[in-house]
């Protein structure tokens, strides 16, 4: 069947469906028409007459060098055909000459001051960059779509370039603006993309605050949008501040030259032209500096709305009279890297689950229960190791407490949250039977006291510290202990024994692995028809100048006159591993074993308790 020519007028519906095909040919075919040295891009737009837009839509070709049949061979190129077979259509096409360039370049601008100035808070619109490329915009602030942490939102040649890497500094405001990297420091650089997908990049706001409207047009971006022709748009940039356009090509496929060591890169997007009822006050849409602005879609009031349109990235070449700007596709940066513009709650929240073996660089696996007690252990998923945020514990389903916790603390990245609002619950996933809840504590001197002690475990992206934070809470890693030596504001050893270690340890990292658990003894007190604990043990593991070390430590506690629950006594002790493994009645792996080099003699009633910090042997 001959292919049908497109009228210049057709149906919405007719519109929509040759805009999806010529979609689907720019993506699969675009990249030959590009490997033409004289091609520079190919997208969707309306052929203009007489400087006037019809609406006879085309596939447009921008070139270099527009040039007659006779001089095409000394340029190297080949001609582009009047029309294009398209899913049985015959679509005209239109060439123009056009040239397209990154926006990081500096040039001399009158923008307000406060876009180059250090921010705290740090908002949208506003000067930064890698501290190797000079200055660009901040376009927005997202969050990473797994565990939530705040990122700002830019080009991949404002926070990467071509001599970065992942991990770099990234600075606020950009090196042109201000050349005190230390002072400026905002974060690191963390995920980047050139390339079909865009140009773009997302870096860790560190050590400061951050708010999304964005400067100037007073919006924060709330969801994404798909440009179409003729869609108003604004953005708030670092060097022309707030400018205006129109939509004037879609799905476009341009290739950009990212200088040496990158070279030509094909980048999909969208191009802009200034919209002629808000022209820009110099005639420029956009400069070199802007960079990552986000372009926002206008409301039918002439107002931003919280739509983002796409992610800027580039202009007009040098040498080019055509004023106009172009911007990447949301929808295809966001997916490139994994980020969002809400941040998910705490349930949604995915992070790491459970205590890590590895977490120290080398292996420590958890306690292995002995055969006396191992079928007393609550089976999760056929495993009676059962996970949560930053720990995992073992529970004994006969005393219904923990027969250990197993956790990793970060000190790098320990967050303050308070515990202010967060209720202590049993864990759901386990029979209900199998926990001791708040039935044990009401209306006496009791403590819910944390195995894994709650500040340990916050540390991570801000969502992961708060899920640790509400994990912490389940009742089995809870045990009834005396207030006077569970609470560490008491400034008794026990809740200290942490804060110890960091201040008097060089720990490599700031990377420590925490074990602790109850001792369980057949004379151990009822109260209330639940047997109360009366020792308590916790092992540190931790690497010194690359050697792996342990330090084990037991707490007993006198509750003779439990009814009345007075404490008479308790005594911190530290002891040898091989204590604690007996007392537990399980077995920690022969790394952890072999990192013990304490000796202590084998009377517990021959060894003096720990007065006070001073006296533990943290060799």
């Amino acid at each position: 069947m001959a292919a049908k020519k497109i009228a210049a007028s057709k149906t919405a519906r007719e519109q929509d469906k040759l805009i999806e095909s010529l979609r689907q040919f720019i993506r699969a075919k675009g990249p030959n028409y590009l490997a033409d040295p004289n091609v520079n891009s190919i997208g969707i737009g309306y052929r203009k007459k007489g400087g006037k837009q019809t609406d006879e839509l085309t596939l447009q070709f921008t070139v270099d060098t527009k040039a007659g049949p006779d001089e095409l061979e000394a340029l190297d190129t080949s001609p582009i055909p009047e029309t294009i077979s398209v899913n049985g259509f015959e679509v005209a096409t239109d060439v123009l000459q056009r040239s397209y360039k990154p926006q990081f370049l500096i040039v001399s601008e009158t923008e307000p001051p406060g876009r180059k100035r250090r921010l705290d808070p740090v908002v949208p619109g506003v000067s930064i960059g890698h501290v190797k490329v000079s200055a660009g915009t901040i376009g927005a602030i997202v969050y990473d779509k797994n565990d939530g942490t705040p990122y700002v939102l830019s080009n991949w040649h404002v926070l990467h370039g071509p001599d970065g890497e992942l991990g770099d500094v990234v600075v606020q405001p950009g090196v042109h603006d201000d050349n005190r990297i230390t002072q400026n420091r905002l974060g690191i650089l963390t995920r980047s993309h050139l390339g079909m997908a865009g140009d773009c990049a997302v870096a860790t706001i560190e050590d400061r605050r951050s708010l999304p409207n964005i400067l100037e047009l007073d919006v924060a971006p709330e969801e994404l949008g798909e440009p179409q022709l003729g869609d108003k748009v604004v953005k708030s940039g670092r060097t022309t501040g707030v400018t205006h356009g129109v939509v004037r090509r879609i799905e476009t496929l341009a290739q950009l030259d990212y200088g040496e060591g990158v070279g030509l890169q094909n980048i999909g997007c969208f191009e802009i032209e200034p919209d002629s009822a808000n022209p820009p006050t110099n005639g420029e849409v956009s400069q070199g500096g802007d960079s990552g602005a986000l372009w926002m879609f206008k409301a039918s009031n002439g107002r931003p709305s919280n739509v983002m349109a796409g992610l800027h990235f580039g202009g007009e070449g040098r040498f080019s009279t055509d004023e106009h700007a172009l911007a990447c596709l949301p929808r295809s940066v966001f997916e490139k890297l994994d980020v969002s513009l809400q941040q998910p709650s705490v349930e949604e929240a995915l992070v790491v689950q459970g205590y890590d073996p590895a977490f120290l660089g080398k292996r420590i696996d958890t306690p292995r229960l002995t055969a006396a007690v191992k079928e007393d252990a609550v089976q999760l998923n056929g495993t009676d190791v059962i996970p949560y945020t930053h720990f995992s514990l073992s529970l004994n389903g006969v005393r219904g407490f923990a027969f250990w916790v197993a956790w990793n603390i970060d000190g790098a990245s320990l967050k303050k949250l308070p515990r202010r609002g967060i209720k202590f619950v049993k864990d759901a996933r386990l029979p209900d039977e199998a926990q001791i809840g708040n039935e044990l504590y009401e209306d006496n001197p009791l403590d819910r006291g944390h195995l894994a002690r709650r500040a340990d475990l916050l540390w991570g992206a801000p969502l992961e510290a708060k899920k640790a934070n509400k994990d912490s809470f389940h009742y089995t890693n809870i045990t009834p202990q005396m207030e006077d030596f569970n609470q560490s504001s008491k400034r008794g050893v026990w809740g200290r024994l942490e804060d110890a270690l960091f201040a008097e340890v060089e720990v490599d990292d700031l990377k420590v692995s925490a074990f602790g658990g109850p001792v369980f003894q057949e004379d151990d007190r009822f109260y209330r028809d639940v047997q109360i604990p009366r020792e308590f043990w916790k092992v540190l593991a931790y690497v010194e100048q690359g050697q792996l070390k342990a330090k084990a430590f037991l707490l007993t506690q006198n509750l003779n006159q439990l009814e009345a629950l007075e404490l008479d006594e308790f005594r911190v002790f530290q002891v040898a591993l091989s204590e604690v493994e007996s007392r537990g009645r399980f077995r920690f792996p022969a790394a952890l074993r072999n990192a013990d080099t304490l000796t202590v003699p084998e009377s517990l009633a021959a060894r003096a308790p720990l007065e006070n910090l001073a006296d533990i042997d943290w060799r």
